[in-house]
Formats: structure tokens, C-alpha cells, sequence
């Protein structure tokens, strides 16, 4: 077994398995990583138990071989290697020599007899540009929930149906919604949230198709160099259309940046308990105020708007700050009311809502 391979390629390859892949684990063979050769290919594999990865390298390579190195200790080799290209040697004895420029060491190996299985479901469930999916995923995944009793809303849903991909996300406070038009399948899952990080981060560059399926509760997304699979959560989200308000009092429209950083500016001084920031709203001006043990801080941001003459609401200000941070350029502000949800639109994307529900005062 005998691979020679560009240091640049390889570290690119690892990186993508460097988060996935344990450096500790109740099962310690997790926390290895498995090379195998096949024609002019290095695979490289890992598994956290939740999200399985394998990675397809481009390499010169003879014999064939498959074992076992420990990861972390491969990940920094490789990454301090001085040469632009890696060579590896299986020698008998079942250890692994690398070189690299004037470097070279030897790693025992472990038999992968033990290694568990990776299961990628075949079959096509459609394909999807694996860029589009995480810009999806992306937009709603700061509204999931992190307390352990909110269960589903931990996760993302995404809904796919010949009309287009949705992404939403709940805690229960706040909402996210993004619509990609594509024509899908029709089928409803929900990704935990850790695992859609995962996703995010191994495909948000790639521009390419991936295939997807979903099998035994775990969604495998594919290409010719890539393969990664997920568990899946059981259930799905309760209605949530339902707290997407219909009618409203006001409407205003202001730049999402200079609503943003005002926001940030301002919360400094907020109460330290619930970050509330007080936002009234007139025809031609909003005022934003929050108050709290080290001062007072206010600001005045020009809007146009159109509904009630005026109305005051208070938020969480790291909700509004999180559900403006996909918008780019003009938001569409709609209020309910000073306790009703409001609603936050992207004017230049259609695709993307959220949802808020201010705090009771």
C-alpha cells in the first residue's frame, strides 16, 4: 500500500473530518481514522456516532489496503508537514511511514476488523446543489432551540415538495423560514441542529449536485467525492403557521445593517436578564432605548412607514439582532401589535421571513 498525494489536497480532504472525528469518545476506535486505497484514490473516513463522513482524494496509488491511524495525532502531522507533497508507505509490521520533504515518521496502525460499518442509503432521492442547501439551513439555524426539553425544535425541518426546499427553525420565542424554488420530492425531516452545522460547514462551498436519500432515519447527501449521512430526529414540528400573524396595525421599512448595528450599539446597556430594547415606532423615525444597570443608551434611525402613527414594542435584542443577520439591504418591519408577533421580511429576498414575539411588559 503505497499513496503519493499533494499536502494541499490532503489537509483539505482532513479538515472536513477533523470536526467530525472524536478526539475522545466512550468507544476509543472512533477516534481513529480510517485510510483506504482504492483505483487512484485515497478514502478517508469517520463517524461521531451521529454524522458519518467519507472523503474521496485524488492520489497516486499502488497496491491496495485498508487501516486504522490515530486521527489527531495524523491531522497535526500532516498539517506541520514542511513538503507540498505526501507520501505513504503500509510497511510490514503494520506500520504506517509518511514523508514529507525532509520529514518522515511512523504511526502504529490498529486493525479496522473493529471499525464500525458506515451506512450511506442509496438510491436517488433527488439532487439538490449541496450550496443552495446550506444557504437554506443557514438563514433559519440561529432560531433552534438549545434546551434539551424543547426536543424537536432542536432541530431544522426541511420540507421538500415540488414547489421548492424549506428550511425552519423555532424555539418557541422566534421563528425562521427560507423558500429555495426547486422541484423536490415530497417529504418533511428534521436534522438536529448540530448535525445541520455539520452539513453547512462541509458544503457550503461546494456548487456542485449532491444526491440525497433518506433511509432508516438518517439522510445521506452524495457526490463522486464526497459522502456524508446523518441521524434524523423523530417527529416533526407542530403547526407553525400559526404563529405567523396575518393582519397588522404598522409597517415599516429601514435598512437591515443600520437597524442591526443600532441594535448592537444600544443593547450594551440593556437589562442583563432579558436584553430588552425598547423600539418606537412613528411615521418617519424609529427610536431605539434600552436601560439597564450601567446606563442608558438611545438612538434614532429614519424609516418609512405606513399603519398606525405610532407604537412602541420591546424585544429580546439578540433576537432581533439574530433575525436580521440574513437580510441584506431593506427589511420590511410588520407589526401586530405592542405583544403580537412581528414579522421581518427581506425586501430584495422573498425567500426568507422571521418571526419574533416581543416581550410582555
Amino acid at each position: 500500500m503505497e499513496v503519493r498525494i499533494p499536502k494541499r489536497t490532503l489537509a483539505e480532504g482532513l479538515s472536513l473530518l477533523e470536526r467530525i472525528i472524536p478526539s475522545r469518545s466512550s468507544n476509543p476506535i472512533l477516534t481513529y481514522l480510517p485510510i483506504e486505497l482504492s483505483e487512484q484514490s485515497l478514502i478517508l473516513r469517520g463517524t461521531n456516532g451521529e454524522v458519518d463522513l467519507e472523503v474521496k482524494l485524488p492520489a497516486e496509488t499502488q497496491g491496495s489496503g485498508r487501516v486504522l491511524v490515530p486521527a489527531q495525532t495524523f491531522f497535526q502531522i500532516v498539517r506541520s508537514a514542511p513538503g507540498e507533497l505526501v507520501e505513504l508507505v503500509l510497511r510490514e509490521g503494520e506500520r504506517l511511514e509518511l514523508r514529507s520533504g525532509a520529514f518522515s515518521t511512523q504511526l502504529s496502525t490498529t486493525n479496522p476488523d473493529g471499525y464500525p460499518e458506515l451506512l450511506f442509503a442509496l438510491g436517488d432521492g433527488g439532487r439538490i446543489v449541496a450550496a443552495r442547501l446550506a444557504q437554506a439551513i443557514t438563514r433559519v439555524r440561529y432560531a433552534a432551540s438549545t434546551e434539551e426539553y424543547r426536543a424537536i425544535f432542536r432541530g431544522v425541518q426541511l420540507e421538500m415538495s415540488p414547489q421548492g426546499l424549506r428550511a425552519v427553525a423555532s424555539d418557541g420565542y422566534r421563528l425562521a423560514r427560507y423558500d429555495l424554488p426547486m422541484e423536490l420530492s415530497t417529504r418533511k425531516l428534521v436534522v438536529p441542529a448540530k448535525s445541520a452545522d455539520e452539513i453547512v460547514r462541509v458544503f457550503k462551498d461546494k456548487e456542485e449536485e449532491v444526491v440525497f436519500a433518506v433511509r432508516e432515519g438518517s439522510l445521506t447527501l452524495g457526490s463522486d467525492s464526497l459522502r456524508m449521512s446523518v441521524k434524523l430526529m423523530e417527529g416533526e414540528f407542530p403547526d407553525y403557521e400559526r404563529v405567523i400573524p396575518q393582519g397588522f396595525v404598522m409597517e415599516a421599512l429601514l435598512k437591515a445593517e443600520a437597524l442591526r448595528e443600532s441594535l448592537r450599539r444600544v443593547a450594551v446597556l440593556s437589562d442583563r436578564n432579558n436584553h430588552r430594547v425598547n423600539l418606537l415606532f412613528s411615521r418617519e423615525s424609529l427610536t431605539i432605548d434600552a436601560e439597564g444597570d450601567y446606563g442608558r443608551g438611545r438612538e434614532e434611525l429614519p424609516l418609512e412607514a405606513t399603519g398606525e402613527p405610532q407604537l412602541m414594542v420591546a424585544y429580546n435584542a439578540q433576537y432581533l439582532i439574530d433575525a436580521l443577520g440574513p437580510i441584506e439591504g431593506t427589511v420590511r418591519v410588520r407589526l401586530s401589535g405592542p405583544t403580537s408577533p412581528t414579522l421581518l421580511q427581506a425586501v430584495e429576498d422573498e425567500g426568507y421571513l422571521a418571526v419574533v414575539v416581543p416581550l410582555r411588559v
